[in-house]
């Protein structure tokens, strides 16, 4: 609006007083432009070039004043004004269809990175849908685990709550027949006595004093004659306390009860774990030369020959060793390795930069965070005994590196076998097998198993 301001007041400085004078008479004409009422001559009256730019404005707009100021000009016969009016108003036009373009250009571009961004939204919306429904449905899926898991514990818990009560009531009922037999003994020894006096009496009466003898010796001793019998005075049967049955069984049942419960728990824990299963595959380039791998990398023994492999820095030279190839620097790791009918073996995981030229000792310091058997028998880490509820013959490697730890389970009872915590982690870890020496073939290979979660 300001241009075109400028452009008819620097039309109207090319006009003559007189002239000047004549435009503005025709500004007050009804129709000069058809259906346009003029402008009133007191507001004309003394209004100067500005002040008739600022009424032409303010009563047509602007395309409207543009339109009036040409009409006029050409009745005061000044169509040389109306051509450079034209021609400028042209140049306006042209420079506002370039910045119209220019702002539809930029309303376009911008339009367009809206609907980027708009899309890269939505698109991250239905990824966060995808994850929820992923997380949703790994929820239902431990829900439903947990009440299976349940289940089972109380269905156990009933169990066991009745066989103890089976063993109770069989415990006094065994004790309600020992006092019924002892009841009986002494009734049947009472009706004994009982039958052999009351044939004696039958006896006595049957006595009459002899005519010849009426006081003979005989018969008064016959009389005195009395069959023998028991004293039943201090026989009795004493009432029986099964107080002790039942404070026996209570006691058993807890300690049942406890023994469950250590089971539930072990086994809960290693389900947990379970779902952190790896695919643990054997790393030949890692592999003493003694060693024998399968081609599917998840068998290895010792073999009694010396096998030609190439030398490089991963590979074991002074111990029968070999490395996953699956490193953990972060995160949960769980595999599986089938230890039975072996001699010795030794499992769990080592740090990438142990030593694998000079000789080892496996020790958390060192890097190592393993446990082992030996002879057949003896379950150590670190030189360590420890102890174990029985030979486990399927072992699973747990690895925590957020929580610094490495928990060894025998994954067939759930027990936990040793835990170590507060690990050094720093860097990447690696699965570690040693399958022991061959012994002629006695000592059976290292099998990494496939996890039943």
């Amino acid at each position: 609006m300001a241009k075109l301001k400028e452009e008819l007041w620097n039309i109207l400085l090319d006009l003559s007083e007189e002239n000047f004078l004549h435009f503005k008479w025709f500004l007050n004409h009804d129709n000069i432009v058809e259906g346009c009422t003029g402008i009133p001559v007191a507001r004309l009256e003394k209004a100067d070039r500005q002040h008739v730019v600022d009424l032409l404005v303010q009563k047509y707009q602007g395309p409207g004043a543009l339109t009036m100021t040409m009409k006029v000009l050409g009745k005061i016969k000044r169509n040389d004004l109306v051509e450079r009016l034209q021609t400028s108003s042209r140049e306006t036009k042209d420079l506002k269809n370039h910045e119209c373009d220019a702002l539809t250009d930029k309303y376009e571009k911008q339009k367009a990175k809206l609907g980027v961004k708009m899309k890269q939204m939505i698109k991250e919306r239905q990824m966060k849908i995808r994850e929820i429904k992923h997380s949703a449905e790994l929820c239902s899926k431990s829900a439903d685990r947990h009440i299976a898991d349940s289940e089972q514990a109380y269905a156990m818990l009933l169990r066991t709550l009745k066989e103890s009560l089976d063993e109770l009531i069989k415990s006094i009922n065994e004790k309600r027949e020992a006092t019924q037999k002892q009841a009986e003994k002494i009734i049947q020894g009472l009706e004994q006595e009982i039958s052999e006096l009351t044939k004696r009496s039958a006896e006595v009466e049957k006595l009459s004093p002899s005519k010849d003898h009426p006081n003979s010796a005989q018969s008064f001793a016959f009389l005195n004659a009395i069959p023998p019998t028991k004293n039943w005075t201090e026989v009795g049967i004493t009432p029986t306390s099964y107080g002790g049955s039942v404070a026996i069984t209570v006691t058993k049942l807890e300690e049942k009860l406890r023994k469950q419960r250590e089971d539930f728990v072990n086994r809960g824990k290693l389900n947990r774990v379970q779902q952190f299963a790896k695919d643990v595959i054997l790393d030949p380039d890692t592999a003493h030369p003694s060693l024998i791998l399968s081609d599917d990398g998840k068998r290895v023994q010792c073999g009694d020959v010396r096998q030609n492999r190439s030398e490089n820095s991963k590979r074991f030279l002074s111990a029968i060793n070999v490395l996953g190839k699956q490193s953990i620097s972060s995160g949960r790791f769980y595999y599986e390795v089938e230890v039975k009918g072996k001699t010795s073996w030794d499992l769990g995981v080592v740090k990438e930069s142990i030593d694998k030229k000079g000789s080892i000792n496996a020790s958390p310091e060192n890097g190592y965070w393993t446990i082992g058997l030996r002879n057949g028998e003896t379950y150590q880490t670190s030189g360590i005994h420890l102890s174990v509820k029985s030979q486990p013959e399927k072992v699973g490697v747990f690895v925590d590196y957020g929580n610094h730890s490495v928990s060894f389970f025998d994954a067939d009872t759930a027990d936990i076998i040793h835990g170590f915590t507060d690990c050094s982690f720093s860097e990447k870890l690696y699965p570690f097998f040693s399958p022991g020496l061959s012994h002629c073939g006695e000592n059976s290979p290292l099998v990494i198993t496939p996890v039943n979660y």
